[in-house]
């Protein structure tokens, strides 16, 4: 159980807009020092800027979390200036959809990139520093989050390469869980699974690499962005909302955290679907007419 967050050190990936940026707020109000990494840099120097301005002591850095060379060079920064982080927040994401087959090679590249080896890199650099803090002060607390998503949980189809990502990263978060509980009693993990949320998340083609720009969106990609653009910016949770109940779970030492609490019936339908060998379930029978607007538009000549 974490209590006392004031004086500790916060990294956080994709700190220049959505969860990253609402949580380095509430890490300010808390009196973190707080390690800022995002890949927009006009963003991020805002995002920055406002942060400080709060009086928090912030380390601001331009990175790809996709880059291993990149995030090893920021590993090396952060011990420089403070020494093991205690919490850290692996929360940079692209969203991307379309028919599975219809991605290209450049398109898994990418979203796999930052959402799966993103946080790989976070966790493969980062835990080594905390448990070596931990072996040496037996008061030190600490905390892994990953963002994943509830296409962690489901597989909504239209959004393949997107729902493989985030399944990873659920099951590199158990995964870590199991294996920190093995080793300590003072560094634990969760995972993020929200829904959909307000935040950059359906924008994501704004970072898409320069060497995709050239790349006309599929048809089935198009469906996805306009529906995605609509369910995002109809979000009625806010991402504020939902970095509180990061903090609270982190205090908690809650795993699993949910923007959307009601939408787990879903996950139960799919593991009713495992359990029970049964073909998978229509993901529209809550909403038909969704499914049948879907079919229309991609069957269309």
């Amino acid at each position: 159980m974490i209590s006392d967050f004031k004086n500790k050190t916060a990294v956080l990936t994709g700190a220049a807009s959505g969860f990253g940026l609402e949580c380095a707020r509430i890490a300010a109000q808390k009196g973190m020092n707080i390690v800022m990494v995002d890949v927009q840099q006009d963003a991020l120097d805002k995002a920055a800027a406002e942060i400080r301005a709060l009086g928090a002591d912030v380390l601001a850095v331009r990175v790809d979390v996709s880059d291993a060379a990149a995030m090893e060079n920021l590993a090396d920064q952060v011990q420089a200036k403070f020494g093991a982080p205690n919490f850290v927040f692996n929360n940079a994401g692209v969203g991307s959809g379309g028919l599975i087959w219809e991605n290209s090679v450049k398109d898994w590249d990418w979203v796999l990139g930052v959402n799966v080896w993103g946080v790989v890199h976070g966790v493969r650099l980062f835990t080594p520093m905390m448990l070596a803090a931990a072996k040496k002060d037996p008061a030190f607390q600490g905390h892994i989050v990953n963002t994943a998503s509830m296409a962690g949980l489901l597989n909504p189809p239209n959004m393949g390469i997107y729902n493989v990502s985030k399944h990873a990263v659920v099951s590199l978060s158990e995964t870590l869980y199991q294996d920190l509980a093995l080793v300590t009693d003072q560094i634990s993990a969760s995972v993020l699974c929200p829904f959909f949320v307000p935040t950059g998340i359906s924008q994501s083609h704004r970072n898409r690499p320069t060497e995709m720009k050239s790349e006309k969106p599929t048809r089935s990609q198009l469906i996805g962005q306009a529906m995605s653009d609509k369910a995002v910016g109809s979000g009625k949770v806010t991402a504020a909302q939902v970095a509180h109940k990061v903090f609270d779970a982190i205090a908690a030492n809650q795993f699993y955290i949910y923007s959307h609490p009601q939408s787990i019936g879903s996950v139960q339908t799919r593991l009713e679907d495992i359990v029970q060998a049964r073909n998978p379930t229509d993901p529209f029978v809550h909403k038909p007419e969704l499914g049948v607007e879907l079919k229309k538009a991609l069957r269309a000549d």
